[in-house]
């Protein structure tokens, strides 16, 4: 029985996943590796409202030890974690002075150079922003061209969406802001 897998057959087995097989031993295809991210600040007042490197006009603003640019940390953290470097904790401690009301896209730079130094580059991003108000309609676009910059993409390489809470949980109530994002790196 030719190809029934009892050794009748020897010819190239694709993976059940559908990707081909590599084509010579030890050699692996280029792999994509993806990173999730999540950050959540409260609101508070005498704060701006900073999200992806954009001040967004609105009578409280986040806190947090730097400028609690929840949608950046979001960011940082989702890349961190598709090159397995760890979480935006561990590379700028809130216990650290040096970080106290720290620009967030100065803070993605660092980490940008980390993950370069790691042979990797960025492919997209892709980002949500929860919460209440204001509406983040009227800045998406800027935000996503600034997290452009400063990724070093093409805009159409980064997404940025909003929802809100739908008044429940802490966004709902107008207590705080979340964000998630994911990441997808490749070897460069």
């Amino acid at each position: 029985m030719m190809g029934s897998g009892r050794g009748g057959s020897r010819r190239r087995r694709d993976p059940p996943n559908g990707s081909p097989a590599p084509e010579s031993p030890g050699r692996s295809a280029p792999s994509t590796l993806a990173g999730i991210g999540y950050d959540s600040h409260r609101l508070g007042e005498d704060r701006k409202l900073i999200l992806g490197g954009v001040e967004i006009p609105h009578e409280r603003g986040l806190e947090g030890h730097s400028d609690a640019d929840v949608l950046t940390h979001a960011v940082i953290d989702a890349l961190l974690g598709a090159a397995g470097l760890g979480d935006i904790g561990e590379h700028f401690p809130d216990s650290d002075e040096r970080y106290r009301d720290a620009d967030s896209l100065e803070l993605l730079g660092s980490v940008l150079r980390t993950v370069s130094a790691a042979g990797l580059r960025i492919v997209n991003v892709d980002c949500t922003v929860v919460m209440e108000r204001p509406k983040l309609g009227p800045h998406r676009q800027a935000i996503r061209a600034r997290l452009a910059q400063a990724l070093g993409l093409e805009v159409a390489r980064v997404n940025v969406k909003a929802t809100t809470g739908e008044g429940i949980g802490f966004v709902g109530r107008g207590e705080g802001v979340a964000a998630l994002a994911i990441a997808s790196l490749e070897e460069r």
